[in-house]
């Protein structure tokens, strides 16, 4: 798939089938906005890990309010995977575990959802 960008071409990765992991955050009413900003840049270090092949970062989109989209968290980090595998090893990672250990006191929530890309 190309995408035209600014007068550039730009060749995107194809996709092929793997494993999304889907990590949302519901931080404390109490974080600065300072904070927020450590968070996302230290969401952005966990791209550099290895086995990370994609990797989005965002808060909830300004969808239309229906009672099948929970929008009520702060941010959703969407990582794709090659299998299983490549997701146990970035668990495991040193940066990985940085991470949780250095910004684990700005969430009062955090749910997970594995999927399988067919």
């Amino acid at each position: 798939m190309k995408e035209k960008i600014a007068e550039k071409i730009v060749e995107a990765p194809p996709l092929t089938p793997g494993m999304i992991h889907t990590v949302y955050f519901w931080l404390k009413s109490d974080v600065t906005p300072e904070e927020k900003q450590q968070l996302l840049r230290e969401l952005n270090k966990l791209k550099a890990i290895k086995s990370v092949q994609r990797a989005f970062i965002g808060p909830p989109s300004a969808t239309e309010a229906r009672t099948v989209v929970d929008n009520t968290y702060d941010y959703a980090f969407i990582l794709w995977f090659e299998d299983v595998a490549a997701q146990e090893a970035y668990q495991i990672d040193p940066i990985h575990l940085a991470f949780v250990e250095k910004n684990q006191h700005l969430w009062t929530k955090v749910v997970v959802y594995d999927s399988d890309v067919l």
